[in-house]
């Protein structure tokens, strides 16, 4: 595989701080503006980043689209770029270094960090990184200031010969990561994973990398090309095919030992638990909008299927994580379909907001103006 870094990754030089950046503010529902802003003042402990890549996540497009969040904010959290400025007691970072930025990180301490239910954690859920106004990632915009927790814990520095572009994976990767092995996969295990965009993607690579037969299914059979590319070779066309009973045709008549849905909304939900055998696993991985659904409680009863969720990163598995996107052998980058300047970010999220067969991982470039 090769990561190396691409021709406009050019070598850092340090300069002055601009006092001034664009950004792409959201300002309600489905209302994103590029603007300009001030650049975010440091403190001590913090980290002042220039951002390079910025990967759009689908749940960047939920808040946008259902104004969940107060405005005006700054999205962006799938993200990397290069140390432009440290604050006072900064030791283990320079400027010019090339890092990964979490936006999230635990305490450690609290009740549910001992349960390593991270994502509930109340420092977790505090975002650590802000392009300015309310912390928000920050990642659509020039430069990004990292809160010292984040310093600490959350930022991964990039070694020279992998590209901005794969470390953006690093926090997505994390999350399928923290997902797949929720569901204790055995070796020999079938696996459907329901969609292939770029989540459903890894997600069936990591489940292949725990030893499952994985099975892959979409409405688009351009995604399903796709995905043979990185290894997920058994797929069902969703278009044309019955998911359900080709599963069960597929296994014997069992159903899958697990299902992944890597689909938003609920209308996949009670397909996945039909496509489950008896005492299998079902994992919803991207209904992050609440709200209500239909399911069979008899199939969790009786037939004991276990309905689960996962939801974003865990620090426990961040270093096996960096290690499998610096050094596993898969060059993520093959996911990104679309690059586009920070000036076009309107563009780029309205079309991450309205996929097309051939369209998987969209990336806003700020170096590329």
């Amino acid at each position: 595989m090769s990561v190396a870094t691409t021709k406009d990754e050019k070598k850092f030089e340090p300069v002055s701080v601009p006092s001034s950046m664009l950004a792409a503010v959201y300002r309600g529902v489905n209302d994103v503006r590029v603007e300009t802003v001030d650049v975010p003042e440091i403190g001590a402990g913090e980290l002042l980043v220039k951002i390079d890549t910025c990967g759009i996540c689908g749940t960047d497009l939920k808040k946008i689209a259902t104004g969940s969040h107060s405005a005006p904010r700054i999205f962006g959290h799938e993200m990397s770029g290069t140390v432009a400025k440290t604050g006072p007691g900064v030791e283990n970072f320079a400027v010019g270094d090339r890092v990964m930025v979490f936006h999230h990180i635990p305490c450690g301490e609290c009740y549910y960090c001992r349960f390593k239910v991270y994502a509930q954690c109340p420092v977790y859920k505090k975002v650590g990184a802000t392009a300015g106004f309310e912390a928000a990632g920050g990642g659509f915009a020039e430069y990004i200031r990292v809160m010292d927790w984040i310093v600490r814990k959350g930022v991964v520095k990039i070694p020279e010969n992998v590209s901005f572009e794969q470390a953006s994976f690093i926090e997505p990767v994390n999350t399928c990561l923290k997902g797949i092995q929720s569901l204790r996969l055995q070796a020999g295990e079938t696996v459907l994973v329901m969609g292939q965009g770029p989540i459903g993607i890894i997600l069936a690579v990591l489940a292949r990398r725990a030893c499952a037969r994985v099975i892959s299914s979409d409405l688009y059979s351009q995604r399903l090309t796709i995905a043979k590319g990185f290894g997920v070779t058994e797929n069902i066309d969703a278009a044309s095919e019955n998911v359900v009973e080709r599963m069960k045709q597929m296994t014997e008549g069992r159903g899958a030992d697990a299902v992944v849905v890597a689909v938003g909304g609920n209308a996949l939900i009670r397909p996945a638990m039909d496509a489950v055998r008896p005492g299998g696993r079902v994992m919803l991985f991207a209904q992050t909008v609440r709200s209500e659904a239909a399911i069979d409680p008899a199939a969790i009863c009786v037939d004991e299927k276990t309905l689960m969720g996962s939801y974003s990163a865990s620090v426990d598995i961040q270093n096996e994580t960096v290690d499998f996107v610096f050094n596993g052998g898969v060059d993520l980058s093959k996911l990104v379909s679309h690059r586009f300047a920070l000036k076009d970010a309107v563009p780029a999220i309205q079309v991450a907001a309205n996929p097309q067969p051939d369209s998987m991982k969209i990336v806003i470039r700020p170096v590329q103006q």
